[in-house]
């Protein structure tokens, strides 16, 4: 028996586990193959600013608070773990390619600052100017200082320590459901046949959240992405770039020693787990298009995973409806962003029963309403 099982072990999951092992419960995550998932593939882009939307403002000022918490969550991290985790505090760049492309940087631009976010319009030359890399066609941009870029694998790694550190199980199995006696979650089932008992139980599945037998209707399905990882791109990019190329959005994240991560397809295709010449060849034009030297890059990894998009784009966290169970999923295009908050508010929950207003916007009960 625990105090709380956490069913998925990727980064929500375990600082969920993390954060909540700090307050003095027992905790044990569960999960086959931990840090495999979406986080696996992901560029790492701290991007709250780059990412806003017309509609997305309470998202946005979540995103806003859990990139204010970086800073001191890697700070902690890698003490708890003894292994340091490096945040990329170079900004973000984002460009246009063709006049469709520039009016809708202008859109953006004006919707960032009518929210007071911190946005700097440039010239194509100016852009240049900052990324020497970028091809003579790029029109313009927009320079956000403030979104950032980790590694999630190396996060990951480091969470994974500091979990264990903190006292957090690991136990390696696959989940067969939630386990429910007297109308309310009482623990999982194994696909093995064991179950196991916790006095509350956190789903942090990602994508396949929806699908664990025993749980509750969600509205929360998987959202396919390809992505590409190249090598032999040292000093190619100072910062990320996005960028919009005739009216697709592709983004360029440089990664540990040498790398370049290009990405990513946006697929609704539930789980399908192919890489497609047509995604590869979209990403890698696209890509050469802005930044021309691409072309010359070593074609390290290709893969797909699946982000876990909700209805409408935002995390559901907190309460489930059905008693003893706990969600922290859906977050979509934010999970590594969005990581020091999520595991911060579960975890409070957790401990003393009620949810942090800043993530009250986002329980279930929105959807019900």
């Amino acid at each position: 028996m625990t105090d709380v099982l956490v069913a998925g072990g990727g980064l929500i999951g375990l600082s969920v586990a993390w954060r909540t092992a700090q307050r003095g419960l027992s905790v044990t995550v569960v999960d086959d193959d931990p840090g495999t998932g979406a986080s696996y593939a992901a560029a790492g882009m701290l991007a709250p600013v780059t990412e806003a939307a017309y509609g997305e403002e309470p998202l946005l000022r979540l995103c806003l608070a859990s990139l204010q918490r970086y800073p001191d969550f890697v700070a902690e991290l890698s003490r708890a773990a003894a292994t340091p985790v490096e945040l990329r505090t170079t900004g973000t760049l984002v460009v246009g390619f063709d006049d469709d492309d520039m009016r809708a940087l202008a859109a953006l631009h004006g919707f960032q600052q009518d929210l007071g976010l911190a946005v700097q319009r440039l010239t194509g030359r100016e852009s240049r100017r900052r990324e020497p890399a970028l091809a003579p066609r790029v029109r313009g941009g927009l320079q956000v200082p403030g979104d950032h870029s980790v590694d999630p694998r190396a996060l990951h790694r480091t969470l994974l320590a500091a979990a264990r550190a903190a006292g957090v199980e690991m136990l390696c199995a696959r989940i067969g459901g939630v386990r429910i006696e007297g109308g309310r979650a009482t623990g999982l089932r194994l696909l093995g046949g064991e179950e196991l008992a916790g006095d509350a139980v956190v789903l942090a599945l990602g994508a396949h959240t929806a699908s664990l037998p025993g749980v509750p209707p969600l509205p929360v399905r998987p959202v396919k992405g390809q992505i590409l990882r190249l090598g032999g791109a040292d000093g190619l990019l100072g910062g990320t770039v996005r960028a919009l190329v005739r009216g697709r959005q592709v983004y360029l994240v440089p990664s540990a020693g040498d790398g370049l991560v290009v990405g990513a397809t946006v697929e609704d295709r539930g789980f399908d787990p192919a890489v497609t010449a047509g995604g590869v060849h979209d990403l890698l034009h696209d890509a050469i298009d802005v930044v021309p030297a691409i072309s010359e890059l070593e074609l390290v990894e290709t893969l797909a995973r699946w982000r876990p998009g909700s209805a409408d784009n935002a995390p559901v966290l907190g309460p489930s409806g059905l008693p003893g169970l706990v969600l922290a999923t859906g977050h979509y295009r934010n999970g590594v962003l969005l990581t020091p908050v999520t595991g911060e508010v579960i975890a409070e929950f957790l401990a003393g029963g009620a949810l942090p207003p800043l993530a009250r916007p986002f329980t279930i009960d929105r959807f019900r309403r």
